[in-house]
């Protein structure tokens, strides 16, 4: 698993001080400020003395409510105010809207090292956006051996050994129309509880490795159209080569899941051998899993008939016992 680099409030102020329209109203430290959780909070009654289920070490954000409360006090009072935030371990103040902000509260806020900064968006807004960005920067990462396609809108995990043919068949369905999202080393973040989504490490990009071809830029070939930056994982195919003494699935009624990152996905065990049309399998496999999102599952509808075959017949049998006409 890569290591996850740290979030801190000077992380936040190089990555997003364009796509969140700040500016830094006091000076910011040279010394990293960490971000304990990625958690935003509007500290509302804190500024008034009520600390009470404030959690410590967030991010904390000042909405027309909380500086016209601030605005409306005097010099020391102000200053209280922010000790309590300083006493909640607030790495860093946002104001939003714009708003102005008391002289005397940014005096405070330089003498107790607490950086504050000014956003034009509206409060809602702003604790939304950065809230996403903070969630994926936090979010769970690992590292898979595979390759990712976007398969008729189905994020198709390819697995299985190496030089099994996993860079293949990926090449294979994008020149059928499908999207690569990453080959060789797929870079996967849970996002939310259960929620897998797959991206290319920045250095591999969009390559594919043939082996006895060499290494192509799917991009540069295929366009635009062949290639994706990331997909949600729904569906992991687990490429095997054929064995005589194992019995493989042949219903679908034995469903089998992988798990990455604690979050479970399906999981199909294709085996191959030399002729068989993998890419045409994982087509099927994508169009099957979207039927079954739908509530149709094919293997669960022909084991139904199967059962109320049976059903019909012992009634039948049943009947002509007892008919004694």
């Amino acid at each position: 698993m890569p290591p996850r680099p740290t979030v801190t409030v000077q992380w936040v102020w190089r990555r997003l001080r364009e796509s969140l329209a700040l500016e830094a109203l006091t000076e910011l430290p040279e010394q990293d400020i960490p971000l304990a959780a990625p958690d935003v909070h509007r500290p509302g009654m804190a500024l008034m003395g009520f600390m009470d289920n404030f959690l410590p070490g967030r991010l904390q954000v000042l909405g027309e409510s909380e500086i016209a409360y601030i605005a409306g006090l005097d010099e020391d009072d102000q200053d209280d105010a922010l000790g309590r935030l300083e006493r909640l371990s607030a790495p860093a103040v946002y104001v939003s809207r714009n708003q102005c902000v008391p002289a005397p509260f940014l005096r405070a806020a330089e003498r107790r090292q607490i950086p504050v900064f000014r956003t034009g968006l509206a409060t809602e807004d702003f604790i939304r956006k950065l809230g996403d960005h903070l969630n994926e920067a936090f979010a769970p990462v690992d590292e898979v051996h595979a390759s990712l396609v976007d398969v008729y809108g189905v994020g198709m995990l390819f697995t299985g050994k190496s030089g099994i043919g996993k860079s293949e068949t990926a090449l294979d369905l994008v020149e059928r129309g499908h999207r690569l999202v990453a080959d060789d080393i797929v870079e996967v973040r849970r996002m939310g509880e259960d929620i897998l989504v797959g991206r290319f490490r920045d250095v591999l990009q969009h390559s594919v490795e043939i082996r006895g071809v060499g290494v192509i830029d799917v991009q540069a070939v295929f366009g635009i159209r062949g290639i994706r930056m990331q997909k949600r994982i729904e569906v992991e195919v687990n490429l095997q080569r054929w064995r005589d003494d194992v019995d493989y699935e042949r219903t679908g009624l034995d469903r089998r899941y992988s798990e990455l990152l604690g979050v479970r996905i399906p999981r199909i065990e294709v085996p191959i051998f030399p002729g068989k049309n993998i890419t045409v399998i994982a087509e099927v496999i994508a169009l099957d899993f979207m039927l079954k999102i739908y509530g149709i599952d094919a293997a669960q509808d022909l084991n139904r008939r199967i059962m109320d075959t049976l059903r019909r017949g012992d009634e039948l049998r049943g009947y002509l016992r007892q008919d004694r006409e």
